[in-house]
């Protein structure tokens, strides 16, 4: 068998382009997930109890989290801590860090 070459592989790249995008198409967190749970994700800031997560203040939302990569005008996007699933622009976790310049 022949080996996979990196020219070869960047020959190959832009065939493989429609076919990955489709196949890395986003779930989308569920507040039930375990890993979910593990960081104390909401699907909608407003529901944040401040009470138990004193982290939480108003106004954070994962759009506004560090961690957060929009996707277009979607109300969803990625997430670096949930690889493979979308959490909704108006969520929030434990995690939130405040978005810096850039």
């Amino acid at each position: 068998m022949a080996s996979l070459t990196r020219r070869r592989l960047i020959q190959l790249v832009p065939l493989l382009g429609p076919g990955l995008a489709a196949a890395q198409s986003q779930s989308l967190l569920q507040e039930g997930d375990d890993e979910a749970k593990a960081v104390g994700y909401h699907a909608d800031a407003a529901k944040v109890d401040a009470k138990k997560f004193p982290k939480f203040a108003k106004g954070q939302t994962c759009a506004n989290c560090q961690l957060y990569a929009p996707d277009g005008n979607k109300p969803s996007g990625g997430c670096a801590l949930f690889y493979g699933k979308d959490v909704l622009a108006k969520g929030w976790c434990n995690a939130w860090e405040k978005k810096t310049g850039g």
